[in-house]
């Protein structure tokens, strides 16, 4: 998806070496609080998150300049401590930090590789809410690794998953302490500010710029937040039910790319049938003004309520889009409302926006990449690759940071889901998954509460099914299929894609 090479910026603008403390506040006492762990114990990214706290809010003010390209910024953190704390952290890379206030007072700070730490006058008593405000200066271009930047010749996107929200803003970056978000962007004329959720302002500035105002209804894992600057429009419609859809389209290809924005209502129609009401206030897509074969190594990123591409992807047959276009839709449910709890869950994201967008591609009649037109016929032909898969990208549910993103975590997730609903049948497969979907909306769940959740609809223990499945070194018997076969081992059958200096985002069955 991303880890691209740039032209190194000016050492200023990198903001990963220790900065200078400020004067004015004294370090906090250590004997009356301890310092937060700088890490939220991920098992796929384990220097990801903070600890001792969580964040209700986060209110993010960008100025951008279109002569510089520079990023003048302003984060405000709504925080509350879940114990007491002599200093507490924020993930950062590549920010130029200027200041940082704690409830309007000046603290001390250092960034530390890719933490800003943050040390107050006196600790941070327990259960106590803080507003931490960090003033800095960034370089879309920096090159950063990771990095979640998407220049674009008038501007920027942003697509930071999973691990690089905090080169955009200081953040507790983890996909497990979700927050309300208030995104405030000011633009010179020419060019349009927007961001996730929906517009709440617009206000002239009367210096040639505007500032455009947005505000989620649910809150957003850090890693779904989308920015971007440049020449836009935007292109309203309506979807189901009265859902009000909006495009982010490249000025200059807003008719050729219309066919394809069209498609979404009915897109939207077919997976509310299935999963239910969509679960935002909005949605849209933002085709990034931007085709150049190293902008960005993926095809669509699920931002919440408005879902970044590729415009030459969208520029095809609906044949060769609809599928992958309902994949990144149904991460609205799965990824987005439902986020993962940790980055070993991913499964759960892509396993189920594989599976719809299999059920969709072949309820319209379209053949897969492999030439299948079934969900039977993909699914032995998977079952078939599955103790290579799990030899050489682990199971499903047990991914590392080189093979976060290969085809196990996508149509191995789908295999497993297609094992589910044979074992317990379409009716209870269907409560399964609108019981999940419900119970954890607008939160994060792991892979032990999805087994739960199957345990408890379907009436019978399916643990022991699902983590067979899911952490087995070997495949299981496929329920309903007792023909199906597994091809041995060999060194000499293709890999699943991995790479080490970043991960594939195109691995889905869907494209």
């Amino acid at each position: 998806m991303r880890y691209r090479t740039r032209v190194t910026a000016p050492a200023a603008l990198l903001g990963t070496v220790a900065a200078l403390s400020v004067a004015a506040p004294a370090h906090a006492d250590p004997e009356t609080g301890t310092p937060g762990p700088e890490t939220l114990g991920d098992p796929v990214f384990p220097g990801l998150g903070n600890d001792g706290y969580r964040v209700s809010a986060y209110d993010l003010d960008l100025a951008y300049d279109g002569t510089t390209r520079l990023v003048d910024a302003t984060a405000t953190l709504t925080v509350t401590t879940t114990q007491e704390l002599s200093r507490l952290s924020l993930d950062a890379s590549g920010l130029d930090v200027h200041e940082v206030l704690l409830d309007g007072v000046p603290a001390a700070r250092e960034q530390a590789g890719q933490k800003l730490r943050i040390t107050p006058a006196a600790s941070l008593p327990a259960q106590t809410t803080t507003t931490v405000t960090v003033t800095y200066t960034v370089d879309p271009r920096a090159a950063l690794t990771p990095t979640a930047w998407v220049p674009t010749p008038d501007g920027f996107a942003v697509c930071p998953q999973p691990n690089a929200a905090h080169t955009v803003f200081p953040c507790n970056d983890h996909p497990s302490d979700k927050a309300d978000f208030t995104f405030r962007i000011t633009v010179p004329a020419g060019l349009k500010g927007v961001a996730s959720g929906r517009l709440v302002s617009t206000e002239d500035l009367g210096d040639g710029r505007t500032a455009y105002g947005y505000r989620s209804r649910e809150p957003i894992a850090t890693e779904l937040v989308q920015i971007t600057v440049g020449d836009y429009v935007i292109k309203d419609r309506q979807g189901p039910h009265g859902l009000p859809l909006r495009d982010v389209v490249p000025t200059a290809r807003a008719a050729a790319l219309e066919p394809a924005l069209a498609l979404t209502p009915n897109l939207v129609s077919w997976i509310e049938q299935r999963l239910g009401a969509f679960p935002f206030e909005t949605y849209g897509l933002l085709p990034c003004n931007n085709d150049a074969s190293n902008a960005f190594d993926f095809t669509g990123l699920e931002t919440q309520t408005l879902t970044l591409y590729k415009p030459n992807f969208l520029l095809q047959a609906e044949k060769s889009i609809g599928s992958h276009m309902m994949h990144e839709l149904v991460h609205s449910y799965f990824g987005n409302s439902v986020s993962p709890a940790t980055w070993s869950d991913l499964w759960l994201n892509e396993g189920h926006a594989d599976f719809y967008g299999l059920l969709y591609r072949y309820e319209r009649g379209w053949a897969d990449s492999l030439g299948l037109t079934t969900m039977e016929a993909r699914m032995k032909d998977t079952y078939a690759r599955g103790d290579q898969w799990r030899r050489t990208s682990g199971p499903v549910a047990a991914p590392n940071e080189a093979n976060l993103f290969d085809s196990q975590r996508y149509l191995g997730g789908v295999l497993v889901l297609y094992a589910l609903r044979e074992q317990v049948g379409g009716t209870v497969f269907a409560a399964i998954e609108s019981t999940f979907l419900e119970r954890f909306r607008n939160s994060s769940a792991s892979t032990e509460d999805y087994i739960a959740v199957a345990s408890e609809v379907s009436g019978a223990d399916q643990s022991g099914f699902l983590r067979d499945w899911l952490y087995g070194t070997r495949t299981p018997r496929m329920p309903g299929h007792p023909d199906w076969t597994v091809t041995p081992v060999s060194s000499a059958l293709r890999q699943p894609q991995n790479r080490t200096d970043g991960h594939w985002h195109d691995n889905s069955a869907t494209l």
